[in-house]
């Protein structure tokens, strides 16, 4: 079965992109934890990350750290953390925050009613600094 990931990465569902190739993309999730929260997502639907190719997970936490210094510009974060769950959807993705403490790693906090201009705002400036990065 199509995860929601892959309709987000073929267009089929909306997506607030940060950074897009052919091995993967990053996008803001529709529930943050904290302000920036990013997905960085395989291309390849695969459930678990230790299955996917060293390539693969190699680019992923290249892509994941360019995501995390463009979050620690542009929202003044003290840290980035980066989390695999992957419990809710099954398909590898990597979960980049920006974070002050350990406390704002908690899905309990995350938050599914932010505004769309808000996370649009979000994402134009996270953009913009992963672009200023690279």
């Amino acid at each position: 079965m199509t995860t929601i990931f892959t309709k987000i990465l073929t267009g089929e569902l909306p997506g607030r992109f940060v950074h897009r190739d052919e091995t993967c993309a990053a996008f803001l999730t529709i529930a943050p934890i904290t302000k920036g929260h990013t997905l960085v997502v395989p291309v390849a639907e695969v459930d678990h990350w230790t299955d996917l190719d060293d390539e693969v997970v190699a680019h992923l936490m290249v892509v994941a750290k360019k995501v995390g210094e463009a979050q620690k510009r542009a929202f003044g974060a003290d840290r980035v953390a980066l989390m695999i769950a992957g419990l809710e959807v099954p398909h590898t993705h990597l979960h980049v925050l920006p974070i002050r403490s350990e406390r704002d790693m908690d899905f309990a906090k995350a938050q599914g009613d932010v505004p769309a201009e808000e996370l649009d705002a979000v994402a134009d400036a996270l953009r913009a600094e992963v672009e200023r990065g690279q």
